[in-house]
């Protein structure tokens, strides 16, 4: 009596994906990323904004607070070339420098503070290219304004100095 042996195929044994459930997956997963691009560029766009507000009360409140502990006068200027103030470049460093700067440029011992550049925003502030001082009493008489921040996909935000030189944010902004 011989044994033969019978080899079954069973659906049990197949392993992996058809071409068919292959091609149903990517169109699905195809379909949630064209979802999920436009909301992340739009949080993207708006983070750039609020990075730029940020940054720009960061260097706003620490020039008011050193002018009314030094008990002087204190300068917040773009900087595009770090020894020199800019105009109309917010968006490029900014110099936080003891004194008035009235040259436009100033030293290294009057540097105290440099603030990386903005990134993919474009910042204006007054159309006369004047700096924010900052007096002893930590008032910007006369330098006062409303930034303009605007950033990708028609997204913006307004910065108002007051004549106090409290910072606050206005408006929002249509670019």
């Amino acid at each position: 009596m011989g044994a033969t042996h019978v080899l079954r195929s069973g659906a049990g044994g197949q392993r992996g994906l058809t071409l068919l459930e292959l091609l149903a997956v990517i169109a699905v997963a195809m379909l949630l990323l064209g979802w999920a691009v436009p909301g992340l560029q739009a949080m993207t766009a708006r983070q750039e904004v609020a990075a730029e507000v940020h940054r720009l009360r960061t260097a706003l409140s620490l020039a008011r607070n050193t002018a009314i502990a030094r008990r002087s006068m204190v300068t917040v200027c773009p900087s595009v070339d770090r020894t020199s103030c800019s105009q109309q470049h917010w968006n490029a460093p900014l110099a936080i420098v003891l004194g008035s700067a009235t040259s436009g440029s100033f030293g290294d011992d009057d540097l105290l503070r440099l603030l990386e550049a903005g990134r993919g925003v474009t910042v204006e502030f007054r159309q006369d290219g004047k700096p924010v001082r900052y007096s002893a009493l930590g008032r910007p008489a006369g330098h006062n304004g409303t930034f303009r921040i605007c950033g990708r996909s028609g997204r913006g935000a307004r910065l108002v100095l007051s004549n106090f030189g409290r910072v606050r944010l206005g408006e929002p902004l249509t670019c």
